[in-house]
């Protein structure tokens, strides 16, 4: 049976990457996911827009109040988002590996609650 995994992409903040090099990634990534597709590991992806765009809820003293901005400050923010449903952490590991290696950017592997045993 499958088990899901969040791949999440973290970027540095900073200037955007050349069109040219964004091309080169963006159609390594369009094969990574064709891949995906066509083993049915495929679940959902996608990029997220710059923190600044990102509005933080939080609980305090029976209220909650709304930030504008992320909720940390940092010099990587995450970027994007995939879904993936894969044998084991083994195998999440292998496509988040070529996730880094077509971005050059770190990928956090990890797996949803109830999706393994321990």
């Amino acid at each position: 049976m499958k088990k899901q995994y969040l791949l999440s992409m973290y970027q540095p903040q900073g200037p955007i990457p050349d069109a040219e090099f964004l091309a080169k990634v963006m159609a390594e990534l369009g094969r990574i996911r064709a891949e995906l597709e066509s083993t049915n590991s495929w679940v959902f992806g996608n990029g997220l827009h710059d923190p600044s765009t990102a509005t933080v809820l939080r609980p305090k003293d029976g209220e909650v109040l709304v930030t504008d901005g992320p909720f940390t400050e940092g010099k990587e923010y995450l970027g994007g988002v995939t879904i993936i449903a894969v044998e084991d952490l083994d195998a999440a590991l292998a496509w988040g590996r070529r996730y880094s290696e077509v971005t050059g950017l770190p990928i956090e592997v990890r797996p949803f609650y109830g999706e393994v045993e321990g």
